[in-house]
Parts: C-alpha cells; structure tokens; sequence
C-alpha cells in the first residue's frame, strides 16, 4: 500500500502545472466534452505508467546493491531540480480540431507521446525501481495523474490560471527532495 499512496501523492503534486496538464487545459478549451478527454488521459497514463513501472522494477532487480540506494536517491533529488522548471505548452502543441478524429483518440495519443519522458513517467520508472511492484506504482500514478487533471479538464484554463503555480512547482520539488533523502537515509 505504501508504494500506491507515495506513487499517488508524488505524481499528483508533480503534475500540477506540467506539461501534461497543459495539454489537458487545452484539450478542455478546444473541444469542450470533458468525459472523452478524461477517459483518454486515463487510457494513456494507465498505459505510460504500467510500461514506465514495469521497465523501472526490471531495472530495480537487475541494479541490487547498496549503490541502487545512492541512484535512486539521487534521482528523486534530480527530480526536485527538474520540478522546479516551469512547463510550457506552446500553441502548436494544441491538437488540431479535426472532425475525422475522436475526441478520446485524439487525446490518449496526444497524452501518451507528450508523457514520454516526462518527469512523471521518470518517476514512475524510479518508484518502480524503488517498490518493485508494478500494478500498485502505476494504478497510484495514474491515480495522481487523474487528481491533478480531471480538475483541469472540468475547471477549464480560466480558472488554472489564478492556481499558484510557483508555489506548487515548490511543493512538488519538497516532495521529490523528501523522498530522495528518504531512500537515501533509509535505503
């Protein structure tokens, strides 16, 4: 249970303000039906996630030893770095408005590409390493994922834009660092 709570609050925290929401912000202002958008990111995070857990747990049980402690742990305080970069989406990256594509297709896959080395899919790969345990690593990211963007999806870009986002990003960074220090005092 401890790897789906830590996986869930990490990424839920992380996600706030990423590119990844962006895109879900997006997404709600160009078509405007918030149950296919929501199933898509749900269909592509769970996707993402269980292969990002999946190569994280193998790489976790090929890398034994007392060093394994030292990589992750460092890679959650490169995390905490990485959170503190503001994300931005640019225009372009908004899909088009196409009439011949559905609404869910067009989002799982936009979702799916824009996640690929994301600092939540990194993530998901170390706390996979970390917990070796796939199905509860990636249910709980994805749980985090749907926290931080169903809200973005229904409230809409309007209201994201008064979130405080700075103090967000510095949240998401104390919770990498947490954890890194975490791994690295307690192995």
């Amino acid at each position: 249970m401890e790897a789906f709570l830590v996986s869930t609050g990490l990424v839920a925290v992380a996600e706030i303000g990423d590119k990844t929401q962006l895109l879900a912000l997006c997404l709600a202002a160009r078509f405007r039906r918030p149950v296919p958008i929501i199933a898509g990111i749900l269909v592509a995070t769970l996707l993402n996630h269980a292969l990002a857990a999946a190569a994280g747990s193998i790489a976790g049980q090929f890398l034994q030893g007392p060093w394994m402690r030292w990589v992750l742990g460092l890679a959650f305080l490169a995390f905490a770095g990485w959170a503190l970069i503001p994300d931005k989406l640019e225009d372009d990256d908004c899909p088009p408005d196409r009439p011949d594509r559905s609404i869910f297709m067009a989002t799982a896959i936009a979702f799916f590409f824009v996640e690929m080395g994301d600092k939540t899919q990194v993530a998901t790969a170390a706390l996979g390493a970390r917990f070796e345990n796939i199905a509860l690593v990636a249910a709980g990211t994805t749980l985090g994922m749907m926290i931080a963007n169903v809200p973005a999806v229904l409230i809409g870009e309007a209201a994201a834009t008064k979130l405080p986002l700075k103090a967000i990003r510095y949240a998401a960074a104390a919770c990498f660092a947490a954890v890194g220090v975490w791994v690295l005092i307690v192995g």
